[in-house]
């Protein structure tokens, strides 16, 4: 099939079109390649069963089926999450991987009793800033840092590099890169996205799609050291009203588009064979079922033929649907369910729908043609075709975290170093007595942040899990004694010796994806503040190097430190910090999201509300000063707040009922409300609170207050009511939020008068339907002006 990559790659080069049009306004030669590829794809389809069509649309992972079952339901594809591994070990050697691939392999591609086609599956992988599942492998650092390089080159050579280490682990697939534009800093995911700037995000993200699958009109497309990509997630995740991740995004079509749609012509061009369906929804309706975005946009406008894959159990959630049974979202253009672990209902469900014909067959042969038509793409339906270890790259673990690709890494980590605040301590002089401290200067999980070994990454990942890997205390170190000086670790910043310079490394502990949702934009850890401030009154010239997955609010940091530094998520070669604090690159990053002048975590996309705007960032030599910064904040812990419910007490002159009933301390059963004790933190520190339908729970104080609300809770079921908060005079309807925090543990609610009108002394919750709603804490705090409400 190479022949035909060829021909139809320089057909869109000919004429110069984003989408695939129609035969007649393409050349000859890709028309005569595209009628041989839908021939063979025909002739495919017409020698399958209707059970083994369906299975090509089933993608589970690997930790919930074996290598039998593939034997038995020939899956089209499967997946590994971030948190499974081969064997059932997220840590396996990169040997194991190769097993596994090998083993699936075989079982998708053992002769059939009948003359049916047995048709190889292909393994899918998160690989989004490197083949970062894998033990050894290169860990560049995550978008948001390459966003700050600007530079295509380098994001195509290091999607180049990850190709290779995902080909090398017998997988054919990545699901990457993620081309979200991030509008909104308090979405966990920010840091997947390369920029609040579609247009930047359009050109990196299809940067990386040709380093991954070669460039549509040369001859290794798709072909040796590469893999099929996937632009995700289609459309409008970065969008999200108060950055909730997979939530709601509102707001007129076109404009919404001009923002989170402009990635992907850009991608189609580049030749993405994948896109994903994204959880969030659009103006109401859930992407997963979205079939004027997902058909009407995604094919009909902007031309694209390859397939749609769904996100983990995303169709789950479109209205009418459940994780097993939900032919809207085929209906509406998805092509793929990534069902990771019900897949067995799923596949009698939609064969049970083909038969009666709420699938057409048609729409059935649509799906699987694509499927059919990617893997003729990428080589795997060709007579010589092979299993992964007997491929080029099949085994070569040489090339996972190769010096080749380790140095593309530090040049990457140091392109993205964004220097914010310089009074002249930089660069690092030779000779000097240096003083390296915070937890996370040696720590290169937390460097890494999320998607890195497992799903949500993690400071307790220690330096051994990431063999030939460099933290950026070990790059500052060898930095140092080669420049002639000497180099010390403390962690809590105490010396014996008083050093010429502390370099404090601090910042977010990793997370992924809506475990980093964040209210506001403060760094609740201040062991980096007091460090600075430590350093400061003891006359130690400080630089600061902030490792964070979005910008932060920084003010009194920046007050405290002499340099300051944007590291974002480095990944593992730290000598790149060490490159720009020593001078031995200039500090060539620049902002690729605009910088919050207030802690509230209100949008900034613009020079509006921006202490640095976007594009900001200096040169060594700029030093002129900064101006002392405003550091009040009313989310501090040190504001004044007065606790309602916490530690698992209510407050003095705080009254709980359950209808008209009195609930002394929150706890106990009344009218249609069952409140008892649970552990959150310590023995009996929260509540879980069980309504019937039509109950109402409610909280007032005796005296006049003030203040806004923060409410601790999480929900483990969606509402199947309506469920309504009342704050005094004003009724919210909050059904969809709760639906949102399914699931996602403990998240914060705020009210503040943005959303209320009149006196706010009195909270109260009703559900139309049975609910269960854990609350941890609940408090009255003044908050600053422009806090939104948010659930």
């Amino acid at each position: 099939m190479r022949a035909w990559l060829m021909a139809a790659a320089a057909g869109a080069a000919l004429s110069g079109c984003a989408s695939v049009g129609s035969l007649e306004e393409r050349p000859a030669l890709a028309q005569s390649a595209e009628r041989d590829e839908d021939l063979r794809v025909e002739q495919l389809l017409g020698r399958m069963s209707m059970e083994r069509k369906v299975a090509q649309l089933i993608q589970p992972q690997i930790n919930s089926f074996t290598a039998e079952d593939m034997r038995r339901y020939r899956f089209g594809s499967y997946l590994n999450g971030g948190n499974g591994g081969p064997f059932g070990d997220e840590y396996a050697p990169a040997a194991q991987w190769l097993k596994l691939a090998d083993e699936m392999w075989d079982a998708s591609t053992a002769p059939l009793p009948s003359d049916e086609p047995a048709i190889p599956t292909i393994w899918g992988t998160d690989a989004v800033h490197g083949h970062t599942n894998v033990v050894g492998a290169t860990i560049f650092p995550h978008n948001i840092g390459l966003g700050a390089t600007g530079d295509a080159d380098l994001v195509r050579r290091i999607g180049e590099a990850t190709a290779v280490e995902i080909e090398a682990t017998g997988i054919d697939w990545n699901f990457s890169p993620t081309v979200a534009v991030a509008r909104d800093h308090r979405w966990g995911r920010t840091y997947e996205s390369y920029s609040e700037d579609p247009r930047l995000t359009a050109s990196l993200g299809a940067a990386l799609v040709e380093g991954l699958q070669g460039r549509r009109a040369s001859q290794d497309f798709l072909g040796r050291g590469h893999v099929i990509a996937t632009a995700k997630h289609f459309f409008g995740d970065g969008g999200t009203e108060q950055g909730v991740d997979q939530g709601d995004v509102n707001g007129y079509i076109d404009e919404l588009k001009a923002i989170h749609a402009t990635p992907y012509p850009a991608a189609i061009a580049a030749g993405v064979q994948s896109v994903m369906a994204s959880f969030n929804s659009v103006n109401g309706s859930k992407m997963h079922g979205n079939q004027a975005m997902l058909t009407g946009v995604l094919r009909d406008e902007m031309g694209f033929d390859g397939v749609t894959v769904g996100d983990w159990n995303g169709h789950g959630q479109v209205a009418g649907c459940t994780v097993t049974d939900c032919p809207q979202a085929l209906l509406a253009g998805l092509d793929i369910y990534m069902v990771p672990d019900d897949w067995t209902a799923l596949m009698d469900s939609l064969v049970a729908q083909v038969r009666d014909g709420t699938i057409p067959m048609a729409r059935l042969d649509e799906a699987v043609g694509r499927v059919l038509r990617m893997k003729l793409r990428a080589g795997l339906l060709d007579g010589d075709a092979r299993r992964p270890s007997q491929r080029a790259n099949g085994g070569a673990f040489d090339r996972l975290g190769s010096p080749e690709h380790r140095s593309i890494a530090r040049e990457a980590v140091a392109k993205s170093q964004v220097l914010l605040k310089n009074a002249g301590v930089l660069p690092l002089r030779s000779g000097q007595d240096i003083l390296v401290a915070g937890i996370a200067a040696d720590s290169i999980g937390q460097a890494s942040g999320g998607w890195t070994l497992t799903w949500q990454g993690g400071r307790e990942l220690t330096n051994d899990y990431f063999p030939g890997a460099t933290s950026i205390w070990s790059g500052l170190q060898q930095a140092t004694e080669g420049a002639g000086g000497a180099a010390t670790l403390s962690v809590d910043g105490s010396y014996g010796d008083r050093p010429d310079v502390a370099v404090v490394v601090f910042g977010e502990e990793p997370y992924a994806e809506f475990a980093g949702d964040r209210k506001n934009l403060v760094l609740a850890d201040e062991e980096g503040l007091e460090l600075l401030r430590k350093f400061r009154s003891d006359g130690i010239p400080t630089v600061a190097v902030l490792l964070s997955g979005r910008p932060l609010w920084m003010n009194r940091e920046l007050n405290a430190a002499d340099a300051f530094v944007a590291s974002w998520l480095p990944g593992g070669e730290g000598a790149g910090v060490a490159d720009i604090l020593f001078g031995r690159r200039e500090a060539t990053g620049r902002l690729s999201f605009s910088w919050p002048e207030s802690c509230a975590g209100t949008p900034v996309n613009d020079a509006r509300g921006a202490l640095f705007a976007f594009g900001y960032g200096r040169s060594l030599s700029e030093t002129s000063p900064l101006p002392q910064l405003d550091e009040t904040c009313g989310f501090l812990a040190g504001s004044d707040a007065t606790d309602w419910f916490v530690n698992g007490r209510l407050d003095r002159g705080i009254v709980a009922r359950a209808g008209e009933t009195d609930l002394p301390n929150l706890r106990g059963e009344a009218e249609g409300i069952v409140a008892r004790g649970i552990d959150n933190l310590r023995q009996e520190d929260a509540r879980e609170i069980t309504f019937a339908a039509g109950a109402t729970l409610s909280l007032a104080q005796s005296d006049q207050g003030g203040g806004d609300y923060r409410i601790s809770y999480a929900i483990d079921r969606r509402p199947t009511a309506p469920v309504v908060l009342r704050v005094g005079d004003t009724e919210i309807d909050i059904t969809s939020q709760l639906a949102h925090a399914e699931g996602k543990d403990w998240r914060e609610m705020i009210v503040t008068e943005q959303c209320t009108d009149g006196p706010r002394d009195s909270l109260a919750i009703s559900s139309q339907a049975p609910l269960a709603i854990r609350i941890a804490s609940i408090a009255r705090q003044d908050l600053p002006d422009d806090t939104q409400c948010s659930f």
